[in-house]
This record gives structure tokens, C-alpha cells and sequence, in this order.
């Protein structure tokens, strides 16, 4: 069986440091690592319009935004197939066939769908299109017949549940799908990076991120004003690590050459969190050393999605031939589904 990679994300914005720790720095090292026969990256607008169906325009502006933050990353169209969902629409079809094999009750169900319809208050007036991305999620995946899905924490329920499409489908009809697995950040703390507010996720519609595209000024900003240790009120009280959103991002973020270049005093993140727990390290101490870190990492990224943003023609050229060559590898499942369900009438 062939190695092959499904993964994406919602243009609803620009993407910020949880997507890059969450997803998107592993996607470059599985792309980089020669281990894959292919690596499908899609742009998830269909989906986007779940939630944003009144807003197309603002979907349609941020494919470009999204775009620029894959290829200033490292996501490299050499090597792996940029695509736009909706212009692939054998994925839609595949969803429909797959809506018979899944209840209502396991969709209200998902974890993840629960958490996203609380979070966008739409308790009283929930869209179909939204409440069943579960199963356009599935057919996305099993459409190119991906086996390895890079995703944060908070999308394992969203991978088990493709999983369970996966099963049903093969048990009715015979052996045609293949079953992905998710692959998660090595690095605990990448799972689910809190906001900068000290919420319990990064959000765009929370206004507590930091993007992958902000100015060397909004990081220092953003940084210098983040949520800590609520009770570490003088620099001598003991402060608490484990919940503290600027240890958490240092944890994804900082490696030892990164003290040994800003903050000599320490051989490592654990000399630092046991010196902040013991009481005498101060907040503005650690947030300023947390900055130098996010400049050096953001830095490269950000020059490079400002030299490709000059030439916007050429990222949507990308866009239209991958789109076209993930169409032509959708429509070889779609056949394979119709085929299994004995509905390629014309065929046989």
C-alpha cells in the first residue's frame, strides 16, 4: 500500500503559531522526508463556507492568505499537491454517499464539533453543512486515499470518526476504502496551543493569536502583554509553569541553542521553569527571552511570504494545477465507490 498524506486547513484567515506547531511544521518534515509517494495539501473552503456562507468574499480573500502561509513554511509544490476543495467535486458526491452511514446522534456526538457549535453560538440555529463536515472531512481524506493525516489534538475526533465511515463502507461493500491515521506533533505542548489570553485554544475568532505573518513590532506586542501565572505578583513569589501560556509556547518553540544565544544563565527550559517555580525569575524576564525565540523562528517566514505575496498570479497558478491533478486522483475513488456500491449503472 502506497504512503500518502492528506491534511489542510479552513481558509478563515490568516494561520497563526498553533496551526505552524500544530500541523504545519510537521507537514514540512513529512513532505521533506522521502518517506511518502504523495502529500495532498488542501485549501478547506467548501468547508470555510459552513460557517462563513454570507461572507464568500472574505473565504475567497483568505485562500490567497492561506496559501502564502503554506509556501513561506516550507510547503513545497514540487513535492506536494496545493489544492482548492470546491473545485474538486467529486469530494462532494463521496460526502453524500456517506452521509448514509453515519447518524445524527454520532454527529452531535463529535467532540469537536460540539466544542466548534458552542463556540460559535450556534446552539438555536446550526447549519446542516457545518453539522455534517465530519463526513466532508472523510471524503476529503479517503479521496486521495491518504493513510497518514497530520492534525492537532483537537482533530482526533474528527479522524476517528473517518475511521468509522472507513469500516462501514468496507463492511458493506466490500474492501475499497483505506483507513487513515492521524499523526500527531511529536511535542506534547504542540497538541493545543492556548491563546495569548490564556484560553484554552489559539482562536482566530478570539483575537488571541499570533500570526505567522505579524511584524517583528505586533509580535513583541502581543508577547509582552500575554496571560500568566495569575498569582506570581512580585518576581520572589513561586510561579506555576504548567498552565502558563508563555512555558507552554517556549515548550513548543525553544530549544537549547536558543538559551545559549539569549539567555546564557540557563543550559536549558528546565533549569528556567524549576528557577520560576522556586520564586526569583520575574514575568517580564521570561516574556522577553519568549520573544527572541518567536522572532528568530518567525523571521525566515515571514520574508519569504513577503517576496512570494509580490507576485499573487503565480500562487494562484499553483492552486489551479494542483487542483486539477488532486480532480483527476478523486474521480479514481469516486469510480472505485460507485463501482463497490454496484450504482456505475452505465459501466456494468
Amino acid at each position: 500500500m502506497k504512503n500518502i498524506i492528506l491534511t489542510g486547513d479552513r481558509p478563515t484567515g490568516k494561520l497563526h503559531i498553533g496551526h505552524y506547531v500544530g500541523s504545519l511544521r510537521r507537514r514540512v518534515e513529512l513532505q521533506n522526508s522521502g518517506k511518502f509517494d504523495k502529500i495532498y495539501v488542501m485549501i478547506a473552503d467548501a468547508q470555510a463556507l459552513t460557517d462563513n456562507f454570507a461572507e464568500p468574499e472574505r473565504v475567497r480573500a483568505n485562500i490567497t492568505e492561506v496559501a502564502l502561509d503554506y509556501f513561506s513554511c516550507g510547503i513545497d509544490p514540487n513535492k506536494s499537491t496545493v489544492f482548492i476543495q470546491s473545485h474538486v467535486a467529486e469530494l462532494t458526491e463521496l460526502t453524500f454517499y456517506y452521509m448514509n452511514l453515519v447518524t445524527l446522534s454520532r454527529l452531535e456526538r463529535n467532540p469537536t464539533v460540539k466544542a466548534e457549535i458552542k463556540q460559535k453560538n450556534f446552539e438555536l440555529s446550526l447549519p446542516v453543512g457545518f453539522l455534517t463536515y465530519p463526513i466532508s472531512q472523510t471524503a476529503d481524506i479517503t479521496a486521495f486515499k491518504a493513510n497518514v493525516v497530520p492534525v492537532g489534538g483537537d482533530q482526533l475526533p474528527m479522524i476517528e470518526q473517518a475511521r468509522e465511515i472507513v469500516r462501514s463502507f468496507n463492511g458493506l461493500y466490500g474492501e475499497t476504502l483505506v483507513e487513515p491515521k492521524a499523526v500527531l506533533p511529536e511535542n506534547k505542548s504542540c497538541l493545543r496551543l492556548p491563546g495569548t489570553d490564556g484560553m484554552a485554544k489559539m482562536s482566530k475568532s478570539l483575537g488571541n493569536c499570533i500570526y505567522l505573518s505579524d511584524s517583528a513590532d505586533e509580535i513583541k506586542r502581543k508577547v509582552m502583554s500575554m496571560y500568566t501565572d495569575p498569582n506570581h505578583l512580585k518576581v520572589t513569589d513561586p510561579g506555576n509553569t504548567e498552565n502558563n501560556p508563555t512555558f507552554i509556547y517556549l515548550d513548543a518553540f525553544a530549544c537549547d541553542g536558543h538559551f545559549e544565544r539569549y539567555l546564557p544563565e540557563y543550559a536549558n527550559l528546565e533549569e528556567m521553569k524549576a528557577h520560576y517555580e522556586r520564586g526569583g525569575l520575574g514575568d517580564m524576564k521570561v516574556k522577553k527571552f519568549l520573544n527572541a525565540v518567536l522572532q528568530e523562528t518567525l523571521e525566515p517566514i515571514r520574508t519569504r511570504r513577503e517576496a512570494l505575496a509580490k507576485d499573487i498570479p503565480a500562487i494562484w497558478e499553483i492552486l489551479r494545477k494542483g487542483s486539477e491533478e488532486a480532480k483527476a486522483a478523486a474521480a479514481e475513488t469516486l469510480a472505485d465507490v460507485k463501482r463497490a456500491m454496484k450504482i456505475d449503472y452505465f459501466k456494468n
